[in-house]
């Protein structure tokens, strides 16, 4: 079958590259794809947010199912659009994605359900929201309520970065903001946990650790992403039960209950206290770079997995992983994640020799007279999977070492609580 992916980043790279595994899979289609995705599928330069010229290509291009990668696509009502169609497509529809369109949407969930997550307050007008500043205790955490790329969290020490985070917020560096969360902030331990559902059915989609922060020691400016490793250290049965009983389910309830079933990806970002989980917030969709750093060691059929679930059949499915230990490290433009010269050559990428279990999956890049530049913040990801995390992180960083670029800077500590 022909599958198109909606996407440009590392994590569309990634699920085309293990899709192509695929006996099931004829040829792969990326709209708009990215220099990596051009090697191994065809690109296609279109708007992501328009869903009649992608659904003619589709058509066209005799696409039996389509994958969305990115949540900006989810949220504006794609599955929907979709569902009127021949052509399937995997992902949740327009209330699910609320889940993450929405952070006072997924807060109220939480109260209603009882979902254990940070206390927090929302407020609708800017100036509310700076003078309850002056009566708490930090630090805090600001968030701005809609789709940010990953980038709309601040972590406040003061008050003085409490009321500059709020002030960039309804100041619109995000898009319009009609309102900010301001939350207590969790002492523990961070935790990406995946499932993906088919509506009736939930599984297990394994665990990561992302490095947000764009400097070593977890120091400097939030980030999409530097970097991630999987599975989680923190990972246990018991652990699961607790995330699947207090967070998972309650929430896919609360789904139903508003007239939908959760079906797709779904990405629960947990605070570990204490080995007891706290929601922090919700992705509708793989985490990137999470999803390039678990893929590598998923040992079943990613087009059998999908296709089970958009045929309400994923309960027939084994879904097995590899014993190995992924490290992810991200290439990222000089600059990042303020601002940053683009179409930068990457020299010697072209020859850049790597082994099996080692991956270079691009994500802010294009090829342009034969050369792959760097448009993008985030440009590549290196990911290496061995028996051990220590070997895998060594060995990612050598493939960068080797690539020797000028015009970007990657962190050395990923993974480092494993290492």
């Amino acid at each position: 079958m022909n599958i198109g992916i909606i996407g440009s980043g590392g994590r569309e790279h990634s699920l085309c590259f293990k899709l192509k595994e695929s006996k099931l899979v004829k040829k792969i289609f990326c709209f708009p794809g990215n220099a990596g995705t051009e090697t191994i599928a065809e690109n296609i330069n279109l708007d992501i947010t328009d869903f009649e010229k992608i659904h003619k290509t589709c058509e066209q291009k005799k696409i039996e199912l389509v994958i969305v990668g990115p949540e900006k696509p989810l949220v504006d009502g794609i599955v929907e659009y979709f569902e009127n169609t021949k052509i399937k497509i995997f992902g949740p529809d327009k209330i699910s994605s609320q889940l993450e369109g929405s952070k006072t949407f997924t807060k109220k969930l939480c109260k209603k359900y009882k979902i254990p997550t940070s206390n927090f307050e929302i407020f609708n007008e800017e100036e509310l929201a700076l003078d309850y500043l002056s009566s708490i205790q930090y630090p805090i955490v600001v968030k701005a309520d809609g789709l940010a790329a990953g980038k709309g969290v601040y972590i406040c020490e003061n008050q003085d970065d409490a009321k500059k985070a709020v002030k960039e917020i309804f100041g619109g560096r995000f898009g319009k903001a009609d309102c900010v969360l301001i939350e207590e902030f969790l002492n523990g331990e961070e935790m990406s946990y995946f499932i993906i559902s088919d509506g009736e059915t939930h599984k297990f989609f394994q665990t990561a650790q992302d490095h947000k922060r764009v400097g070593e020691n977890d120091t400097g400016k939030n980030t999409g992403g530097m970097g991630a490793y999987s599975p989680s250290r923190l990972y246990t049965n018991d652990l699961d039960k607790k995330i699947n009983e207090k967070i998972i389910q309650p929430t896919l309830n609360g789904i139903k209950e508003l007239g939908s079933n959760y079906s797709g990806f779904l990405y629960v970002g947990l605070m570990i206290v204490k080995n007891e989980p706290y929601l922090i917030e919700f992705n509708v969709r793989m985490g990137d770079p999470e999803c390039q750093t678990i893929l590598p060691i998923l040992d079943t059929d990613l087009a059998e997995i999908i296709l089970a679930c958009c045929n309400k059949k994923l309960q027939d499915i084994d879904i097995k992983w590899k014993n190995k230990k992924s490290v992810c490290i991200v290439l990222c433009s000089n600059g990042y994640p303020d601002s940053y010269k683009k179409n930068i050559i990457i020299n010697g990428l072209k020859n850049l020799k790597i082994d099996r279990n080692e991956y270079i999956f691009h994500a802010g890049t294009v090829i342009k007279d034969d050369k792959y530049l760097a448009i993008g913040g985030r440009v590549l990801n290196v990911i290496v999977t061995t028996e051990n995390f220590k070997n895998s992180k060594d060995k990612a960083i050598k493939i960068l070492n080797d690539l020797d670029w000028k015009g970007g800077f990657f962190r050395k500590d990923i993974a480092y609580k494993v290492t």
